[in-house]
């Protein structure tokens, strides 16, 4: 799975990168805990529509649920299932997205049983760009909001001794396909990562909470 990352790009130079109109409710970078149930970067687009930068909230809500809370709270779809599952097949075949993310942490637990935080990032050093599907959930007061989850995969032999589960991560010339604009297919892009792709390394506790902020959460200890 993946259930926190970092964005340090800044907003226009996300939009410069997938060559997407930004909204001007985008929400503030640098930002190295992002954390379940706020707003975050997210590139839309279609076969008839322009690409988009816009916020929506991490953590899909499907349309039957009365409270964002009326379920399990949805940060990722299973790449194996996201066609057949009610919350996420018709996402899945209509509304994709683009998350981007300069890196995301995973954990392990250590012989004594504390959690042990690693962080995952582009051998590159180029951001990385994750999967996504989204929905627009109208709430009891009758406002919408977009929210989204991160499609995953089954992880590569890089990520597997930390989680068996990895983002689905695509590479420029796969985004138009992921975002319908070069038509069908993209069922085929939710495969695991090249194993050369990805560089782990282990990193502060600090990052347990999800309160801690600043960049010394990502360095290598």
């Amino acid at each position: 799975m993946c259930g926190r990352f970092s964005i340090t790009m800044p907003s226009d130079e996300i939009a410069q990168l997938f060559e997407a109109i930004p909204d001007n409710n985008l929400p503030d970078v640098p930002n190295y805990n992002v954390c379940p149930t706020v707003d975050i970067h997210v590139v839309t687009g279609g076969s008839e529509a322009p690409r988009r930068l816009t916020a929506m909230r991490w953590g899909f809500v499907p349309g039957w649920y009365k409270k964002s809370n009326d379920g399990p709270l949805l940060i990722n779809a299973r790449a194996e299932t996201i066609a057949e599952k009610p919350a996420f097949r018709e996402a899945a075949r209509q509304r994709r997205g683009l998350i981007v993310a300069s890196g995301f942490y995973e954990w392990t637990k250590t012989p004594e049983g504390a959690r042990a935080p690693w962080y995952i990032f582009a051998r590159s050093g180029a951001p990385l760009v994750m999967a996504a599907v989204w929905q627009v959930w109208t709430g009891p007061d009758g406002a919408a909001q977009r929210t989204c989850a991160i499609v995953t995969t089954k992880a590569n032999e890089t990520t597997r001794h930390i989680h068996h589960r990895l983002p689905v991560l695509l590479e420029p010339a796969e985004w138009p396909l992921w975002l319908g604009e070069a038509g069908h297919g993209a069922a085929r892009l939710m495969r695991p990562a090249p194993e050369d792709a990805l560089q782990v390394h282990r990193v502060d506790h600090a990052v347990n909470s999800n309160r801690a902020v600043g960049a010394d959460l990502i360095k290598p200890i």
